[in-house]
């Protein structure tokens, strides 16, 4: 994978080469670039923005300036070139790994006012964001886009199973995590943690995450019910019946308990489900 960046400060993308993600560029081979606009200024002082046709506050950065700067870029495979907008689709977790599928990935960041429209239609293929907030440029966010794609490039993390058990991943929440000491300023550990019982602790750590996106991501709960749920084994099934019934919580799953969709309330005038 290459990674291309275009932006006014490309001495923030060092951040990208430290840490676990930045084995990627140290060991594996992965190239980050970081281009800053400057040389495709077209004068003297270096200014690669103007002032908007018809007033307002703000800079914007000129189209012709990311056409020239865009055409200085290698090209590798298949690649994608990223402009990020407040405007624009959240980044998600599908959309990281169809990102991560491709060859090359260059990333315009802008600030101020943004892009000229005209350079959005002719040299951007897609618009991204980091969720509903106004950042001064897109230098974080492309940052963030760095780092979750590396996650998923074959050798970056230690265990390759680290990615696959994150949150979103599996359409769900990470579950909660301990670790030493085993009772910290009054509160333990949970018991079935330190029990040695695998499966048990699957099932736990099924159930948590359960929990925690139906609390906190209920889109998220309300999609992983209709999608994924059904294909689960009962015993995973039984779990998500808890997280929708806390007063089964403690209950141990019924024998022949025929699975979730047949737990269901029968709609009036329904004779099956």
């Amino acid at each position: 994978m290459r990674f291309d960046v275009l932006t006014l400060f490309p001495e923030l993308f060092d951040a990208a080469r430290v840490g676990v993600t930045g084995r990627a560029f140290r060991e594996l081979g992965h190239q980050l670039e970081a281009t800053s606009y400057r040389p495709f200024a077209g004068n003297p002082f270096g200014h690669v923005d103007a002032a908007p046709f018809g007033g307002g506050p703000g800079m914007v950065l000129r189209p012709d300036v990311l056409r020239d700067a865009l055409a200085s870029l290698p090209r590798r495979g298949t690649g994608r070139v990223i402009h990020f907008s407040p405007a624009a689709p959240p980044l998600d977790h599908a959309k990281v790994l169809e990102l991560a599928a491709l060859d090359q990935l260059i990333l315009v960041c802008t600030r101020f006012e943004g892009l000229d429209q005209r350079a959005v239609r002719l040299c951007v293929d897609e618009e991204l964001s980091v969720g509903d907030a106004v950042l001064s440029g897109g230098e974080l966010p492309a940052l963030f886009l760095i780092d979750a794609v590396c996650r998923w490039l074959p050798g970056v993390l230690g265990n390759e199973a680290s990615a696959a058990a994150d949150s979103f991943a599996t359409g769900l929440l990470d579950h909660p995590h301990y670790t030493r000491p085993a009772v910290f300023e009054g509160l333990e550990a949970p018991a079935v943690l330190l029990g040695g019982d695998h499966e048990a602790v699957r099932l736990w750590r099924l159930r948590e995450a359960m929990e925690r996106t139906r609390a906190l991501r209920p889109e998220l709960w309300r999609a992983f019910l209709a999608q994924r749920l059904e294909a689960l084994p009962r015993t995973d099934q039984w779990c998500a019946w808890q997280a929708e019934h806390p007063e089964d919580r403690g209950r141990a799953k019924p024998r022949g308990w025929k699975g979730w969709k047949y737990s269901l309330p029968i709609p009036p005038g329904s004779d099956k489900l």
